[in-house]
């Protein structure tokens, strides 16, 4: 989705951040990235692509920036008494890496499901640690309380003038390399980097236009925008977790309805595509939110040509683990493959005259299971150069046919069933009752356990699958057999519990492979 921001055409609240960003001091720890010209990605989409290298920071990411800049705005007496933050990773670096500078205390909130690498790299900075709740937001809540009690300064990540201003010095380092941008890309999660940069390439250079680029499940900023005012989002989704932010800030808010074009939003599958791009360009493994801004500028440049356009590559704190993820999903995000539920008669010679449809098309992958004596179900992957060669695909298909559905952008297919064993469970009773519910669990020793025992033993549990994606939550995948005669009664349950679920019981990828 892209929505354009009607601009109030006054820097009301913008103006003083021109002084603030001048003023910034974050030359004492931060660089003055380089700006890359992305060869394979200006050939990709027929304009001229450009990466703000924010990945080669210390800290690889831009944090360290506004971090810093924050932390030296204090007074002599904050910063005896130190400072605290909460953050899963890079603005926790980046405070972290401030106080070893400047020599004062520094404590981190972290939540439980933070990975053990970005634990150890704030503590390499000599930042003390407190593990305390599954989310950001918790880790928030338990950072406030204890600056509170301890009257020490919270450094918040994004909703304050002096962090907007400490970013905002990316915008006055793009403009001092080359005014001659058509259009800028930047990630947003609370707002902060968008904000600061916006405000001065806003007032500085009218011709360019900027972008604010968010994942489809985490868009706090398209929802305030949609409703004018800032909108706290019931649930926010995990993937990108250097932008995972409920609620656009404040102080950002203001001046993004002043400074910035419009907003893109872009699918996880996108921002897959959108690492390997960065990597094809500069052989970095950029981390998803690192990424996002790139995915934006692809979706924006499919309508034009010959512009010059940067997105800024903010980060490069990635996870081992969700590398194979990454990988897997890229493919989808650039819609170079399809996956399709092939209906065959339950006979032999049925594979093969499938496989003569496919003719040399790559297949990726190719699923099968034995579900009664009449028909059968096959999952296939198939590599397409174009829609219009997928488009001839499904022509013979019909023209043979073979019943199909097209299960490419199905979330039951890509994030469980590609990856279970089995097949279908033949008890009658289980097909008349089971219901299917997805969810997401944090990554956590106890996170099966305590589901299990605040689901309690009224409804038996007939499917389940849990995936670990490398991030702090895993997808899960629970059949359930509901015999009662209210299906309300385990709704209420359900949502009576911490996680959320979403029912897919009517989704063909289930319909077709486990029902």
């Amino acid at each position: 989705m892209r929505l354009k921001i009607n601009k109030t055409g006054s820097f009301k609240f913008s103006k003083k951040y021109l002084k603030l960003i001048s003023d910034a001091g974050v030359y004492d720890v931060a660089i003055k990235t380089p700006i890359t010209f992305a060869t394979n990605m200006s050939a990709k989409v027929n304009n001229e692509v450009f990466l703000k290298r924010e990945d080669l920071q210390p800290v690889f990411s831009f944090k360290n920036r506004g971090a810093y800049n924050k932390i030296i705005s204090l007074t002599p007496s904050q910063k005896k008494k130190g400072v605290i933050a909460a953050s899963a990773g890079n603005h926790a670096q980046g405070v972290a890496f401030a106080c070893n500078k400047l020599k004062i205390p520094c404590l981190i909130v972290m939540p439980i499901t933070t990975p053990d690498i970005k634990i150890r790299s704030v503590k390499n900075f000599g930042a003390k640690i407190i593990l305390e709740g599954d989310s950001f937001n918790q880790a928030v809540k338990a950072a406030l309380k204890i600056a509170k009690t301890k009257s020490i300064e919270f450094i918040h990540p994004f909703d304050d003038q002096y962090t907007i201003a400490g970013q905002g010095t990316i915008g006055k380092e793009i403009l001092e390399y080359d005014e001659n941008y058509d259009a800028i890309f930047l990630p947003v999660g609370g707002g902060g980097l968008l904000a600061g940069v916006s405000a001065w390439i806003a007032q500085n250079n009218k011709r360019t236009k900027i972008y604010g680029v968010e994942v489809e499940d985490s868009a706090c900023l398209l929802e305030a925008i949609k409703f004018d005012k800032r909108v706290r989002l019931r649930e926010v989704g995990l993937f990108a977790d250097g932008v995972a932010v409920e609620q656009v800030g404040k102080n950002n808010f203001d001046v993004i309805k002043e400074c910035v074009d419009g907003v893109i939003t872009v699918s996880v599958d996108e921002v897959c595509a959108a690492v390997k791009d960065i990597f094809e360009d500069t052989r970095v493994l950029s981390e998803p939110a690192g990424a996002l801004a790139l995915a934006g500028l692809k979706k924006y440049s499919k309508k034009i040509k010959n512009k010059r356009l940067l997105a800024i590559s903010s980060g490069a704190n990635v996870n081992f683990e969700r590398l194979s993820y990454i990988v897997e999903r890229s493919e989808l995000g650039e819609n170079r493959e399809k996956i399709l539920s092939i209906q065959i008669p339950e006979k032999p010679g049925s594979f093969l005259r499938l496989c003569r449809i496919f003719g040399k098309a790559q297949i990726t992958e190719f699923n099968y299971r034995m579900s009664d004596d009449i028909k059968a179900f096959v999952l296939v992957g198939i590599k397409t150069k174009t829609e219009e060669s997928f488009k001839t695909l499904k022509d013979k298909l019909k023209k043979s046919k073979f019943k199909f559905n097209d299960l490419t952008k199905n979330e039951i297919s890509n994030d469980h069933l590609r990856h279970m064993v089995g097949g279908r469970n033949n008890s009658n009773s289980n097909n008349s009752s089971e219901r299917i519910f997805r969810s997401e669990f944090p990554q956590k020793p106890d996170a099966l356990i305590n589901f299990l025992r605040d689901f309690g033993i009224n409804w038996n549990i007939s499917l389940f699958h849990y995936r670990n994606l490398g991030a702090a939550f895993a997808k899960v995948l629970i059949g359930i057999q509901d015999n009662n005669k209210s299906s309300k009664k385990l709704e209420a349950h359900l949502k009576s519990s911490e996680y959320n679920f979403v029912e897919e019981t009517s989704n063909n990828a289930y319909q077709d492979f486990l029902r």
